[in-house]
């Protein structure tokens, strides 16, 4: 597998997966994601960028046990990989290299 960039939506959706460790599926990740920047993430998006991370290898899933409360049904669950953990500690390392250049920034609240 060759170096992979993430994009933005990308990156907050692996970041997800991993604060929501074991129980990281597609809902959940959702309503994270909604806790955390603020913005709605559709539920079609969420398991799009899934499949896209699945494929460069930076998440893997399982499927979990049959719930009641699901009909039956089983969730995807999903789990950042090393390849995952690399990939975020690569974007923040550039993202901080890039802040600490800029000469005198000042960020105030509003």
């Amino acid at each position: 597998m060759g170096k992979e960039n993430l994009g933005e939506f990308e990156e907050l959706v692996l970041l997800m997966v991993a604060v929501l460790k074991d129980c990281a599926y597609g809902l959940a990740i959702c309503d994270e994601f909604k806790a955390q920047t603020g913005r709605v993430a559709t539920i079609g998006a969420v398991h799009a960028t899934l499949n896209r991370l699945e494929t460069k290898g930076f998440v893997a899933s399982t499927l979990g046990q049959a719930t009641k409360e699901r009909g039956g049904r089983r969730k995807r669950l999903f789990e950042i990989t090393a390849s995952g953990k690399k990939a975020l500690l690569q974007s923040r390392d550039v993202k901080v290299n890039l802040w600490t250049q800029i000469p005198d920034l000042s960020i105030q609240k509003i």
